[in-house]
């Protein structure tokens, strides 16, 4: 009995296969003949085809390479002191006149003058600022009313006894002094 399984198996397998093998053999393409397929070729030859750009006047210059790139840059603004009591006080927001937009550097200075954080504390190595009991890390962007516009301000220093604020490229370093 147990000569007879295996043949059995090899029996039923060629039983599966045979009806499999003459129908590959007759296994016709999906592909059109070169001749009928030659239009639909030439048409997307003509489709992918790219125009040619159009000559460029000769006087323009290129913006990746404007005239005067060499040259050094102006010197910037004069880098704050190290002592934010030696500073003036801001005195320049309050006499532009009503109906003169004032400059960043004044509206920076109005708005810094009006924060009034409570401390610094250390979370995670990472120094972050207290203003109204929420704590602000290097980085963060808010949002502050002046005149009644909504200017975006970013906190881009903190130290033990004093932070920096950027409003528009201008920077403006305050004290901390913590309430008691």
């Amino acid at each position: 009995m147990k000569p007879r399984l295996p043949a059995l198996v090899v029996v039923l397998a060629f039983a599966a296969v045979a009806p499999v093998l003459p129908a590959a053999s007759r296994v016709l393409s999906d592909l059109q003949p070169a001749p009928k397929r030659q239009s639909t070729v030439d048409l997307a030859s003509a489709l992918a085809r790219r125009p040619a750009p159009e000559a460029l006047p000769a006087g323009l210059s290129s913006p990746f390479n404007p005239p005067g790139f060499e040259r050094p840059e102006p010197a910037g603004p004069a880098s704050p002191p190290a002592d934010p009591s030696a500073r003036p006080a801001p005195a320049a927001a309050a006499a532009s006149p009503a109906g003169v937009p004032a400059t960043p550097r004044e509206t920076l200075e109005a708005i810094a003058a009006q924060i009034a954080p409570s401390g610094t504390m250390i979370f995670r190595g990472k120094p972050r600022l207290l203003i109204a009991g929420k704590p602000f890390e290097v980085g963060t962007r808010f949002t502050a009313s002046y005149n009644n516009e909504d200017h975006e301000l970013e906190l881009v220093a903190i130290e033990r006894t004093t932070f920096t604020l950027r409003y528009r490229g201008e920077d403006v370093t305050r004290p901390i002094k913590p309430a008691r």
